[in-house]
């Protein structure tokens, strides 16, 4: 267990984070304290002080002092008086310190630095806002955050492929998100609202006729709003789960009840290789969808039954194989570094045979532990195993893909993730994913219907408006009637937020 001694600060939220960098899913108890508590090596414990003080020549001390793992040691960050929003850079700087403390005891230097949000490229639209050139961005994001350069080179390649399909979209642009939580069997990594058909089959005739009536109603919606439907994207779960008849109802109620007259992208995810078949990918082709996620995550058979899956790395190849009998102009396939039982070689075989099979898209994730996840229990063990190997496997990741042509396009990041990494998407010229950007970066407004979906409403002013819906296909199915209610929420915020001047969009 680790505790936090906050003194003179209440910065608890990000040094929790910068702690757990260094700590993975170690328990951290923070409390309140004036003084520095025993600073032991030999104790089994660990034991974080932060403090916050005034500097005899004004400004502010800002000092860690760290005692883990049989080691300890302190050090310390200063504020000037004359520095601008002293809040926000005394949390960034007491960050700094404790992190340099951290990598002082483990001989760790972990290339995100102090970041540990989401969306790190949107510190790069931050300086540019500034007029920074790249240069200076990287330099402000080494210096201020200790962010690699490595990294840097990343985030600032990302915003400017970001930047181009964010141009495409209008103020009413809109996309469409379908949920199907619903998987053949849950992963023991996973921690979305799914569920596994032989668990929860019985509800799954229901829940695709109610999505439709869902979809219905959110079209009739964006219709008399005037909204320009640019991408739909249908994930889960496992969406390839429902039957292929139910595909094409669901599929085709999008095609009917929206206009999609200038849609974009039309993704549906059919993540897990047994539940694709050719009467499925002809579903998908018949309703207009022109890309497909095949998501072995791993090529290496040992590791799938680790994960939870029942399918094998051949099975994956066979997917694939039937996926481009048919005209998809995108193929994206999902793979995972740092997965139990999988080691450096066996992540590069992986790579290796996926690169070889030349998907148009292919997105990088680094293993997160959920506290929903199914493997939670093995959390500390995990963290503690991977010593470094999740950086080796997403360091040749970068280097195979753009052997191959493939480029980073969008990329965010999750708690608890080993070696606190990054997901990256990778795709050839003229593939980037663009739901993929919308939905990360917030460009325009995100409709979700069915269970666990949220719909962001993205306000002229910047704001971010939510909308729930029930997180549980049984909820979905026995609540319907108020889902639909809260939909009427998206109408009662387009007219707060949007132009009254009846000049519309």
């Amino acid at each position: 267990m680790i505790t936090l001694v906050l003194s003179g600060n209440d910065f608890k939220y990000e040094l929790e984070a910068v702690c757990r960098i260094f700590v993975g899913s170690m328990k951290i108890t923070a409390v309140s304290g004036h003084t520095m508590p025993e600073m032991n090596a030999d104790r089994n414990d660990g034991i974080v002080f932060a403090s916050r003080s005034s500097a005899a020549e004004g400004g502010e001390v800002l000092t860690a002092a760290v005692c883990f793992a049989g080691r300890k040691t302190e050090k310390k960050e200063y504020l000037p008086k004359t520095a601008d929003d002293v809040e926000k850079e005394s949390e960034r700087l007491l960050a700094v310190a404790v992190y340099k403390a951290f990598c002082e005891i483990t001989g760790r230097l972990p290339a995100w630095g102090i970041l540990t949000g989401i969306r790190p490229v949107k510190l790069v639209y931050k300086y540019w806002e500034k007029g920074f050139s790249d240069e200076e961005t990287a330099r402000m994001l080494e210096e201020k955050y200790l962010v690699s350069r490595k990294k840097c080179e990343v985030l600032i390649h990302t915003a400017h492929r970001e930047q181009e399909a964010v141009a495409l979209s209008r103020e009413n642009s809109f996309s469409l998100y379908l949920a199907v939580p619903f998987c053949p069997t849950r992963c023991r990594y996973c921690s979305f609202v799914s569920h596994s058909v032989d668990k929860a089959g019985k509800l799954v005739e229901e829940y695709a006729e109610l999505l439709q009536k869902e979809i219905r109603h959110t079209g009739k919606i964006a219709k008399e709003l005037g909204l320009r439907l640019e991408t739909v994207y249908m994930g889960g779960g496992t969406p390839t789960t429902f039957s292929a008849e139910q595909l094409k109802a669901v599929l085709s109620e999008v095609r009917n009840s929206f206009d999609t007259s200038v849609i974009r992208e039309f993704t549906v995810e059919a993540g897990r290789p047994d539940t694709i078949t050719e009467e499925k990918m002809e579903a998908l082709i018949f309703c207009g969808v022109d890309r497909v996620s095949i998501n072995p995550q791993t090529m290496n058979d040992m590791v799938l039954e680790n994960i939870g899956r029942r399918h094998t790395a051949e099975q994956t190849i066979q997917a694939y194989e039937i996926a481009k009998k048919f005209p998809f102009r995108c193929v994206n396939m999902d793979l995972i570094a740092g997965l139990p039982g999988d080691d450096f070689e066996g992540f590069r075989d992986t790579m290796d045979i996926v690169t070889g099979l030349e998907p148009e898209n292919i997105t990088v994730h680094t293993l997160s532990i959920k506290r929903a996840a199914g493997m939670s229990e093995d959390g500390e063990e995990l963290f503690s195993g991977a010593k470094g190997s999740a950086s080796q496997m997403m360091d040749y990741a970068y280097s195979a893909l753009a052997e191959e042509n493939y480029q980073p396009y969008y990329l965010y990041r999750q708690k608890n993730t080993l070696d606190n990494l990054e997901n990256v998407g990778f795709s050839r010229p003229g593939f980037d994913g663009l739901y993929n950007i919308y939905i990360m970066e917030e460009t325009h407004t995100i409709l979700a219907v069915g269970a666990g979906g949220v719909t962001k409403v993205c306000t002229p002013d910047g704001r971010i408006e939510r909308v729930f819906n029930y997180k549980y296909p049984y909820e979905y199915n026995t609540r319907f009637d108020t889902v639909l209610e809260r939909k009427e929420e998206v109408r009662e915020l387009y007219e707060k937020y949007f132009d009254k001047t009846g000049g519309g969009f």
